[in-house]
């Protein structure tokens, strides 16, 4: 097998690059395959989130060639019972992960076709066995790099358990109405500041919101309205004067918020998560 018939291994996790952690790991998939092509997701993931780390699944997973195997390790848990595991998706991925919720994604979205808890007496850097703390090294990018190279197959991971057994955290579904719209947002843009909600654009149009609108937009914190402003909702951040805040369709096909060349999370004080409710209704 070439290099290029092997699966790509990409990484993401909250590790950061400000100690050794992510080279660690690199060196451990390097020293099982050299012909291994690794990327960087991200490892930035906030620490301990594995709502974050699923989402970052589904905002990526599906843009890299079939076969990829992604690594996603976010290890609140490492070292307990939590099951560490295998998943091979419906659309033709590997996800090497903790079982704690970082599948619930992709699960929901492509569908799992079947789930391997990770053999530790087979699928274990053996050079570090008492280490409980970093199975991202010692575990996941081990497991990732034997499965990328063909020294171990997807039933080689260890035994199967069932998918409805997977960990998921609960995705709340917006509500749809004619002319109103409610949901949360779900995730932020943590670079540029902006917020993406739980409502697909589809149903966003459905409800009679199209490019061009003002929209009034309300957002509460524990139901507590926070942000109350009629919205230009548009395609893209140039049709909104600099500095002001505005309604676009994100990279996932979800009505999104930002403040055009800045920061809508700095400005307002806005953040992500079930307690951040959005309400829009036409202006």
């Amino acid at each position: 097998m070439s290099m290029f018939d092997k699966p790509i291994l990409v990484f993401q996790t909250d590790f950061t690059y400000k100690e050794g952690a992510v080279s660690a790991m690199y060196g451990v998939v390097k020293t099982v395959d050299r012909e291994l092509e690794i990327f960087d997701g991200t490892h930035e993931i906030p620490q301990y989130d594995t709502w974050s780390a699923s989402y970052r699944l589904l905002q990526c997973l599906a843009f890299w060639p079939k076969g990829t195997i992604y690594v996603s390790v976010v290890d609140p848990g490492v070292g307990t019972s939590r099951r560490a595991c295998v998943a091979k998706t419906k659309n033709g991925y590997y996800v090497v992960t903790p079982d704690n919720g970082a599948l619930t994604h992709i699960k929901r979205e492509y569908g799992i076709e079947e789930v391997r808890e990770i053999d530790e007496t087979v699928n274990r850097l053996q050079s570090t066995r008492g280490v409980a703390i970093f199975h991202g090294r010692d575990l996941f990018g081990y497991t990732a790099a034997r499965l990328a190279s063909g020294i171990i197959d997807f039933e080689g991971v260890g035994p199967t358990y069932p998918v409805d057994e997977i960990v998921e955290h609960e995705i709340l579904e917006p509500i749809i109405e004619e002319g109103h719209v409610q949901g949360i947002f779900e995730i932020d843009d943590p670079n540029f500041g902006n917020l993406w909600t739980n409502i697909p654009l589809e149903d966003f149009n459905r409800a009679g919101f199209q490019y061009g609108d003002f929209v009034h937009t309300k957002v509460l914190y524990h139901d507590t309205v926070v942000f109350e402003k009629d919205v230009l909702f548009h395609q893209s951040f140039g049709f909104a004067e600099k500095g002001a805040p505005m309604l676009y369709n994100n990279e996932l096909m979800k009505v999104a918020m930002a403040v055009t060349q800045g920061s809508l999370v700095h400005t307002y004080g806005l953040s992500f998560g079930a307690d951040w409710k959005v309400d829009f209704t036409k202006a």
